[in-house]
């Protein structure tokens, strides 16, 4: 068995061209085009880039929620971009989704207990000790009372929900946890508390996670490398400490100047990148590097040779890929 839980090969995510009263348009939205990655056993990798660079995207994409246009995805050992029925549903029980939105990922007719014994009626799993006591015994992992199995969604707060959607994810014993932004809609002190229980978690069950989030300090915090997007493609992969320390992508240099730093003298002498224009649309990306249009070092090799992703270090626990002409550092 290979130490990749999660291996993405060239990926494709295209979707039809939609027409409107205003505009007609026959390209498809290139919503993730050539994306190649990896997650290890028991790794966070933090995805992370502008709002419609593909993020979210990817994660589905991964779960198998979009049928992907091409490429390979390869969990545990096995393709499963081509899979379908009941083959697509048992590899489904390995790959769990903690949703954005606490508020609307639960179902306000059903209570917790129901919510989260759904997994395994779904999967017809009958847990030893009955199903109700692996309710309570996941709602208590959670730091949640197990009494109040009764309750309904509505009578917890925001921090609380998505504690109950991290349980329902865990039901199954899944060996990836794709985390699509799991905090950004929580106060920052229960940022902090979630997080924290995300990396008990992965401790105690030796769970993987792909973590998409625009919060950089969050994902310094809670991942071990780090893939950085634009408009549907990766623009760098490293280290959470190396790229942080010295990104190598200008796209990932503007992303980490916008995070503020807690120290009044090094933020007011420090450089703060700002990006012109806008991201252009995946139905009609630029040619050549998709970041030219906003890039302060593009030249005209930039605006007609597309970059390729390279690696350096392959094999090497500092790893690290760019898709630069010019790369930093």
């Amino acid at each position: 068995m290979s130490d990749k839980v999660l291996e993405v090969k060239d990926l494709k995510m295209h979707f039809a061209p939609r027409s409107t009263i205003f505009s007609k348009s026959n390209a498809p939205v290139k919503a993730v085009d050539g994306v190649s990655f990896h997650i290890n056993r028991g790794e966070t990798v933090g995805l992370v880039g502008e709002s419609g660079c593909g993020k979210t995207t990817v994660g589905r994409t991964v779960m198998r929620l979009y049928n992907p246009t091409s490429g390979e995805i390869i969990f545990d050992d096995q393709d499963i971009s081509q899979l379908k029925g009941n083959e697509l549903k048992g590899i489904r029980s390995k790959i769990q989704l903690i949703f954005q939105d606490p508020y609307s990922s639960l179902n306000p007719r059903h209570t917790v207990g129901k919510i989260i014994e759904a997994s395994f009626e779904i999967h017809k799993i009958n847990p030893a000790g009955g199903r109700t006591a692996a309710v309570k015994e996941l709602l208590a992992k959670v730091g949640l009372n197990p009494e109040h199995i009764n309750r309904f969604p509505h009578e917890f707060s925001g921090g609380q929900r998505q504690r109950i959607g991290i349980a329902r994810a865990l039901a199954l014993q899944p060996k990836l946890i794709v985390c699509d932004e799991p905090v950004s809609a929580l106060d920052v002190s229960i940022q902090a508390q979630v997080v924290n229980l995300l990396d008990d978690l992965q401790s105690e069950f030796n769970l993987a996670y792909l973590f998409i989030a625009h919060d950089l300090s969050v994902v310094q915090h809670i991942s071990d490398r780090v893939v950085v997007m634009y408009l549907g493609k990766i623009m760098e992969i490293a280290t959470t400490k190396d790229l942080f320390a010295k990104p190598m992508h200008p796209y990932t240099k503007a992303l980490l100047s916008a995070v503020p730093i807690p120290d009044p003298e090094i933020e007011r002498k420090r450089e703060r990148i700002v990006l012109q224009g806008d991201l252009p649309s995946p139905a009609n990306p630029p040619s050549g590097c998709v970041f030219s249009t906003r890039c302060w070092k593009a030249t005209e090799k930039c605006r007609t040779e597309v970059p390729e992703l390279i690696t350096l270090g392959v094999g090497n626990p500092n790893e690290r890929s760019y898709a630069c002409h010019f790369p930093e550092n």
